[in-house]
């Protein structure tokens, strides 16, 4: 499930699994990334998107993540919503807040997270301008 909030974030809920968990039964820090970008797949990457040719060369660049408080499995669905801070020529930077299932949206998020993402020319190994269309859509999550 996924939805659109004002200002213009993208909401999507991620299950956790039972192995994302760590010895201290809350959410290992190296699975939260591996969550974060299942979060931003159905924002970014599907076929009906103008980024979805993000999917076939689009590379990460940069990662911040920090941890304001502990999530566990019950927690599960998590609620993740993402917005674009930064968008220039070839890369954008996405914004994250992570809460637990039915937390407030005004409530302080556990997670808060950036990830920077450049387009990327499989072909040529090289970085691309980002299209028109896409820095048109990104734009709309300003």
């Amino acid at each position: 499930m996924t939805s659109v909030d004002s200002p213009r974030r993208f909401h999507t809920k991620i299950g956790v699994r039972w192995s994302d968990m760590d010895v201290f039964q809350h959410i290992n820090h190296a699975r939260m990334v591996t969550l974060l970008e299942e979060a931003r797949i159905p924002w970014l990457f599907e076929d009906d998107r103008p980024t979805k040719n993000l999917r076939a060369g689009c590379v990460l660049v940069d990662l911040h993540v920090q941890y304001k408080g502990q999530l566990r499995h019950e927690d599960t669905p998590l609620d993740v919503s993402m917005w674009i801070e930064r968008l220039r020529a070839v890369d954008f930077t996405i914004g994250y807040e992570v809460r637990a299932s039915g937390t407030a949206q005004d409530s302080p998020a556990s997670v808060l997270a950036t990830t920077q993402m450049a387009a990327f020319d499989i072909d040529t190994q090289r970085l691309r301008r980002l299209s028109e269309a896409e820095r048109a859509y990104l734009s709309e999550w300003k």
